[in-house]
C-alpha cells in the first residue's frame, strides 16, 4: 500500500460495536500512514439492513469487523461474504460455537451480553465516579479510600490515567505535585504499594506545558513551561517517590492503555472487566 491508498472499513455489530471498532483500531494503528474511511452501522436487528450494508462494503472493497451475536444474521453475512468475496471477520461468533461444542450447550445469543447491568457494571460507574471526584487532589482524604494513589507533576497525564482504570473498576485519586505546596500528611500515612510515581521526559512535558499555555491565550516562554522548571519538578517529584518508596512509571511514548496495564502489573491487580 502507499500513503494515498485509502481504506474503507465496516464495523458491524447487533450491539454497540465497542470490540469490533477496537479490533480495527489496533489493527489499523500498525500501518500510521494510511487513510481509513469508517463505516460504522450498530443494532443490525434484520437481515434487509445487514444486506444492504454489506452491499455498500462490497461496492467499496471494504474490510467487516464484524461482532454478531444473532447466529441467522451472522451465517447470512458469512454467506454473502463467500459468494461475493468480501473479507468479513466475525469476531465473535468462531469463538462462541467452539464453546458451544465443548461444553454441549447453547450460546443465548444476546445481543451486547457483555453490557448487562451487572453489579460489576455498577461498580464500575461506582470507580469512575470516585476519580472524578478525587481528581487532581480536589480531597486528599481519598487517598485513604483510593485503590491506586496516582502522582506526578503537571501534565504527566494523571487524570487520563486515572479515568481510564475508573474504567475498568478501580477506584483512583490522583494528586499533583507542586514545589511551592506541602505535600498533604495523609500521603505518608497510607499504604505505599498502592502509590503509583508518574514521570516522563522534561522535553516532552515542555511541549505539553508550552500547548497548554497556547490554549489559553498565553506566549511561550512562561516559567511554567520552561525547561528549567520542568526538571526542578521532576527533581522534586522523584524525591519523593524516594522518600514513599513507591513504584515509578515512565509514561514517555506510551499510551494510556499500556500505562493503566503496567499499573495493573507493577501492582498486581487483576482485569476486571
Amino acid at each position: 500500500m502507499n500513503d494515498n491508498t485509502v481504506l474503507h472499513y465496516y464495523i458491524l455489530s447487533d450491539s454497540i460495536g465497542e470490540t469490533a471498532q477496537k479490533v480495527a483500531k489496533a489493527s489499523f494503528a500498525q500501518f500510521p500512514n494510511i487513510t481509513t474511511v469508517s463505516h460504522k452501522y450498530t443494532f443490525i436487528s434484520n437481515h434487509e439492513t445487514l444486506h444492504s450494508i454489506l452491499e455498500d462494503a462490497n461496492e467499496h472493497d471494504g474490510l467487516v469487523f464484524m461482532t454478531i451475536a444473532d447466529a441467522e444474521l451472522a451465517k447470512f453475512a458469512e454467506k454473502y461474504c463467500i459468494k461475493t468475496g468480501l473479507i468479513c471477520y466475525n469476531l465473535i461468533q468462531p469463538f462462541t460455537l467452539e464453546i458451544a461444542r465443548r461444553l454441549e450447550t447453547e450460546p443465548s445469543a444476546i445481543s451486547g451480553a457483555q453490557y448487562e447491568l451487572s453489579e460489576d457494571y455498577f461498580d464500575r460507574i461506582r470507580a469512575m465516579e470516585f476519580c472524578l471526584a478525587y481528581d487532581d487532589g480536589k480531597d486528599p482524604k481519598g487517598l485513604r479510600e483510593a485503590e491506586i494513589v496516582i502522582l506526578g507533576i503537571s501534565r504527566t497525564g494523571k487524570t487520563p490515567l486515572s479515568m481510564y482504570l475508573g474504567t475498568l473498576g478501580y477506584k483512583v485519586a490522583n494528586l499533583p505535585l507542586i514545589p511551592e505546596k506541602e505535600v498533604t500528611p495523609i500521603l505518608y500515612e497510607i499504604d505505599s504499594k498502592k502509590i503509583i510515581g508518574l514521570t516522563n521526559s522534561s522535553g516532552v512535558i515542555n511541549k505539553h506545558r508550552e500547548s497548554r499555555m497556547k490554549e489559553y491565550g498565553i506566549g511561550t516562554g512562561s516559567k511554567y513551561a520552561s525547561k528549567a522548571r520542568v526538571n526542578e519538578e521532576l527533581e522534586y517529584a522523584h524525591n519523593i517517590y524516594e522518600e514513599l518508596g513507591c513504584p515509578i512509571i515512565n509514561v514517555s511514548d506510551r499510551s494510556i492503555e499500556e500505562s493503566a496495564s503496567i499499573v495493573m502489573e507493577v501492582m498486581n491487580l487483576p482485569q476486571r472487566i
